[in-house]
């Protein structure tokens, strides 16, 4: 005899029944393994014992007080652009660092950080932002002074020191800015001297600092000192392909900079002497075996033109003109050249020794100002 629907209805349902309550029970006991998991704690517990580190080394000494007296020279700068035109105008903000000049409020930094904005803004220590001006600027040199429009007390100018005596390995430290963290040292040493750098306008700059110290966006301006804490350099550029440091940054010597920042604060300019020539960067001349500048440029109409100056063209293999004296005096690089006509200074004539080929000649130049043209 077949069971009724009823019989078959009420066995499903016991069976549910009996099914719900061992979840139950297994839901029960899982969730009391939990509660005891996470209740339950070891007996005694407490934090672990320090253990006593003794003094700092001496060089750790000597780096942290060289942060400490040094910090409150170094300026963290902010600054505001207006980019576009009439109807597509827009504020670009840009940060950058320096360092305290003299007591009267300079402060110096790189050109491109302070080039064309509408607003500039410092911050010194732990002050809050300070407006200033632009008193000078030099792009042929990525130089630039600034000065505070309400003077602080009790300012702290860097103190200066030298870098034709820089040693290739010795230690540097930089203070700046970087990607807006202000009162940020990195350390590291002197990677090599004498380089030159291309700046914005074609130029170079000469004698250039090369470190390893870490160099980022916003560091530009900042000082490089010496383990002394003497200003030897500007911060000013890196080699990356990232654009965030590689080990490979460069600095604005300190015995140019020293003779650039005070002709910018007393003319806001500076005259930069000058024929209207490019040259050879000084490792092609060594590959090429000239003792000498080779002229690989000529400005139409400048002085060097007038004068019958020839550039090298390498491509077509026209030999052009080796400059190898001014004045009966020899210069070998772009520095001694660059030094010869600022002794002789903007309107002045130099002579200069001139080798073509097996020919040697004598032409007498002009000197411009070549910042005015």
């Amino acid at each position: 005899m077949k069971p009724n629907q009823n019989q078959r209805g009420a066995s499903v349902t016991a069976l549910l029944a009996f099914v719900l309550f061992v979840a139950l029970l297994y839901v029960l006991y899982n969730q009391s393994s939990i509660e005891n998991l996470f209740t339950s704690r070891p007996e005694n517990v407490t934090p672990r014992v320090v253990e006593a580190r003794g003094d700092l080394a001496a060089g750790e000494k000597s780096v942290v007080e060289l942060f400490e007296v040094s910090k409150a020279s170094v300026a963290y700068i902010f600054t505001e652009s207006v980019q576009g035109q009439l109807f597509f105008r827009r504020v670009a903000e840009g940060t950058g660092s320096g360092f305290i000049w003299d007591d009267a409020g300079h402060i110096v930094t790189n050109a491109h950080v302070v080039e064309g904005a509408s607003r500039i803004r410092v911050q010194l220590d732990d002050s809050e932002p300070l407006p200033a001006r632009l008193v000078g600027i030099a792009p042929s040199y990525d130089l630039a002074v600034i000065r505070l429009v309400n003077k602080p007390a009790n300012l702290r100018p860097i103190p200066v020191g030298t870098s034709g005596d820089l040693l290739v390995g010795q230690s540097v430290f930089a203070i700046g800015n970087p990607f807006g963290l202000s009162k940020t040292l990195t350390a590291g040493i002197v990677s090599a001297l004498g380089r030159t750098l291309p700046v914005s306008n074609g130029r170079e700059i000469p004698d250039v600092i090369q470190t390893d110290a870490a160099i980022n966006p916003g560091n530009s301006g900042g000082p490089l000192l010496d383990s002394a804490g003497r200003l030897i350099g500007v911060n000013t550029a890196i080699l990356s392909q990232s654009g965030t440091s590689a080990g490979v940054g460069f600095a604005i010597p300190v015995d140019l900079v020293n003779e650039i920042v005070p002709q910018l604060i007393e003319r806001g300019t500076l005259p930069r002497p000058g024929i209207g020539i490019a040259v050879a960067d000084e490792s092609l001349a060594r590959r090429l075996g000239i003792r000498g500048i080779a002229v690989m440029g000529v400005e139409p109409g400048s002085p060097a033109a007038q004068a019958g100056l020839k550039p090298f063209d390498l491509q077509a293999g026209v030999v052009g003109d080796i400059i190898i004296a001014v004045d009966r005096k020899p210069v070998a690089n772009v520095l001694q050249l660059s030094k010869a006509l600022e002794a002789i200074g903007v309107g002045g004539t130099a002579k200069l020794l001139v080798m073509r080929g097996d020919d040697t000649r004598e032409v007498a130049v002009t000197i411009v100002d070549l910042e005015a043209r």
